[in-house]
């Protein structure tokens, strides 16, 4: 069994049960942290309306929560959503905007590493690797 969501009458994704179960649990989570909705709709008779404004501001926000940070762990535990919702917006058509990449020494981190730096957070790098994340899970993404 599998659930939809969708924009329109255009599926952008078909996710098994259990994988969209945890994606939404993970997207509402996501939207406490921001507080903003992320304009993925209640999934209702296995369906999800995908809303392309909302996603493109979402997507945006959460683009700029993790580039205020230089934590290995956040990385980690964000890397997989974010590069999920760069793939669902981009086959929304919606408009993401990218932070620019601050340098450690700007005003505004927050959830800084405390240990030794390691090149998990290390400037821009985060945003290629979810960059290259995101190409990867678009082919693995059923529509």
């Amino acid at each position: 069994m599998s659930q939809y969501f969708s924009l329109g009458d255009v599926t952008l994704w078909n996710p098994s049960n259990g994988v969209s179960a945890l994606f939404l649990r993970q997207t509402a989570g996501f939207e406490e942290v921001l507080g903003l909705p992320s304009g993925i709709g209640p999934m209702e008779e296995d369906e999800a309306e995908v809303a392309p404004d909302s996603l493109a501001v979402f997507v945006g926000a959460l683009l700029a929560w993790r580039d205020g940070s230089n934590h290995a762990v956040l990385e980690a535990l964000s890397g997989g959503f974010i590069a999920t919702m760069l793939v669902l917006a981009e086959r929304a058509g919606a408009e993401v905007r990218w932070p620019g990449q601050p340098g450690p020494a700007q005003a505004g981190l927050h959830d800084v590493q405390v240990a030794p730096e390691t090149t998990a957070g290390a400037g821009a790098g985060w945003a290629v690797r979810v960059r290259e994340q995101a190409r990867q899970l678009d082919l693995a993404m059923a529509r």
